[in-house]
């Protein structure tokens, strides 16, 4: 599915990545932890395409073809879908019209005509019902007053009617009440099938007791220094991350 070897990339003067490799299989959910600073938001960013990072080095290959060259848009396309920490708000778009543009656009690119809007609407019932959205709150303008929990669960939403085949999802739980965080987590869950791949960017390991992750990655300056199950995880909440600087410099 995706498939980053040696990655390096900088913003400005600052290197942020120094070599990361990662392999993610489809139906795999891979956990992304480190303390502030290591990079793991910059990795997101760079996976998507983001242009304010520059890419010095590596491959970013997703089924097989390099993406590295690909704009945002294209990577979208391709099946790559990115939440935000930090959602915009467009005011007068209402949540189902940014759903019925982004689904339409990613069919043009693909080739096919626009989503029929009987088979749109069934597709947005059966979803919000899945993540235990109001019907009212698909009229409301895209995040605009919306309280943190509404902000999240509506990119989970997103991802649910986008269908991508890789979801990558930056610190999802920042800012989460605990029945938010566990109806987007649950709504992850549901999302999740053999033919897609999560990855999941979070500082604390609660998120992780919802969505259980197959590996847990340490990224500390700028690479992946140490990878494991679940319990990697717990051991990193019990020690914090001191004891992986010095392993490294042990």
């Amino acid at each position: 599915m995706l498939k980053i070897e040696n990655l390096q990339a900088r913003i400005e003067d600052k290197e942020i990545l120094k070599g990361l490799n990662i392999e993610v299989k489809a139906g795999e959910v891979h956990a992304i932890m480190g303390p502030n600073g290591a990079g793991k938001s910059t990795m997101a960013s760079v996976i998507a395409g983001k242009e304010e990072y520059e890419v010095t080095g590596g491959s970013i290959e997703l089924n097989g073809e390099d993406i590295s060259e690909l704009a945002p848009d294209e990577r979208a396309h391709a099946g790559v879908f990115l939440s935000f920490q930090y959602p915009v708000e467009i005011p007068g778009v209402t949540v189902t019209n940014f759903i019925k543009s982004s689904i339409n656009e990613s069919r043009k690119a693909q080739g096919l005509e626009e989503m029929p809007a009987k088979d749109l609407l069934k597709k947005i019932r059966e979803k919000s019902e899945l993540l235990e959205i109001d019907r009212k709150f698909l009229s409301r303008s895209l995040n605009e007053g919306f309280s943190g929990g509404e902000k999240k669960r509506n990119e989970i939403f997103q991802m649910a009617m986008l269908e991508p085949k890789l979801a990558i999802l930056d610190e999802t739980d920042s800012g989460l009440d605990i029945d938010a965080l566990r109806i987007v987590a649950n709504g992850v869950n549901k999302l999740k099938s053999k033919d897609n791949a999560v990855i999941v960017i979070t500082h604390y390991q609660r998120l992780l007791d919802y969505i259980v992750p197959d590996f847990v990655h340490v990224l500390y300056d700028g690479k992946i220094v140490k990878s494991g199950t679940k319990e990697l995880a717990l051991e990193l909440e019990e020690k914090g991350y001191d004891w992986i600087k010095e392993e490294l410099n042990a």
